[in-house]
């Protein structure tokens, strides 16, 4: 009899790459319900609405949906609130899922350890730019992250000793997750969910041959490096996408410049700016670099911060340009360097084809069956991805 799966994911509450990998979980595994703590449909894409949510009793309150920080005290306690029944859980994390308890296996697929307990200045990012109660709110999560940083590691770090497999979504998600908890993870690098593949429609008032940004309007997402970059460049214009607590600094930053900020955009129009685009660009430190992978699916380069996950996805020279620092400047030369060079729609196409899902569902699959296997662990080499 084949073993019974549930899924989970901390929070259905945002449109990024995390809720992306969630869904393409959801159908590797189209029988497993999903346990998570809040879900907000209008906050996350629509295909969550086709799967077996499971939600916590915190899912009550409409302002934590729309403000999950504002549940960070909250979610621990919830999710052990939540007993899962299957004999292995497969969990989508970023801090969260991986402490669900119940199942009698746990495989745990990383996108990082918890930003707010490792990274408290990166997750916190942003007041400065926010409405006066954004801020206060945002104070309230600093200083309840300080009361409660350490019994939140403690937690965190329980769950993760519970977990039977770890898997990592990228070369720097292994390392932190070695350097966090001391756990050997293996790297299976999520499939580009933003194919060519669908429905698409023009954005009124833009003209192909653009510079495209996908992003989060976050401080630490370096937008304010591309906008200057872009007025140093003179041209083509540089299109975001993308929405944040940003987004006001940015548009002030953006005066006079080649710049357009068209907020969220639903998966038609993201088809259309990708095909129509010149190029991605994109200056933050990133866990995963899943951007320049659906600009390719598209045949388009990408220029990125030479770093962090972007090592993982962008080949310099082949597949895009790699940029050594978020430096105006650097960023200036080097759109000017990639806008002059001619790329092979082919060579870019076919590296996207090595992350392809049915390869990420397979390997899923195969993991979770070992680990529901009596006397059998998973695996431990590691899928490298192509560079």
């Amino acid at each position: 009899m084949a073993p019974t799966v549930a899924l989970a994911h901390d929070y259905a509450t945002q449109r990024g790459g995390a809720e992306r990998v969630a869904l393409a979980m959801a159908r590797a595994f189209p029988q497993a319900p999903m346990y998570t703590t809040l879900y907000d449909p209008a906050g996350t894409f629509p295909e969550f609405a086709d799967v077996d949510l499971r939600t916590s009793r915190l899912d009550r309150w409409a302002l934590l949906r729309r403000r999950h920080r504002l549940a960070l005290p909250l979610l621990a306690a919830a999710v052990d609130a939540q007993a899962v029944e299957a004999d292995v859980l497969l969990a989508s994390s970023t801090g969260w899922a991986h402490g669900y308890r119940g199942a009698r296996r746990t495989v745990v697929y990383c996108h990082a350890p918890a930003r707010w307990l490792y990274q408290r200045d990166r997750y916190l990012s942003g007041a400065e730019a926010r409405s006066a109660t954004d801020r206060g709110r945002a104070w309230v999560a600093r200083a309840a992250l300080g009361l409660l940083g350490s019994p939140l590691r403690t937690w965190d770090r329980a769950a993760a000793e519970r977990a039977d497999v770890y898997l990592a979504n990228s070369t720097v998600t292994r390392d932190a997750v070695r350097a966090v908890y001391g756990i050997e993870a293996e790297i299976l690098p999520p499939p580009p969910a933003m194919l060519p593949a669908g429905q698409e429609r023009a954005v009124a008032g833009l003209e192909p041959g653009f510079l495209l940004c996908v992003a989060r309007l976050l401080p630490y997402k370096n937008v304010d490096v591309l906008v200057e970059a872009a007025r140093r460049l003179g041209g083509p214009r540089l299109v975001v996408v993308g929405d944040g607590p940003d987004r006001a600094r940015l548009t002030r930053l953006a005066q006079g410049a080649p710049v357009t900020f068209l907020g969220r955009v639903d998966d038609a129009e993201l088809r259309w700016l990708y095909r129509s685009s010149a190029l991605l660009v994109a200056a933050s430190y990133e866990d995963f670099g899943l951007s320049p992978l659906e600009a390719g699916a598209f045949g388009r380069p990408s220029v990125v911060l030479g770093a962090g996950g972007y090592l993982d996805t962008v080949v310099d020279g082949r597949t895009g340009v790699h940029v050594p620092a978020p430096d105006p400047a650097a960023f200036a030369e080097a759109l000017a360097v990639a806008l002059g060079t001619r790329w092979d729609e082919g060579v870019l196409t076919e590296h996207v084809r090595s992350f392809a899902e049915e390869s990420f569902a397979r390997r899923l699959r195969a993991v979770v069956d070992e680990a529901a296997t009596p006397g059998r662990g998973a695996r431990t080499e590691e899928h490298e991805v192509s560079r």
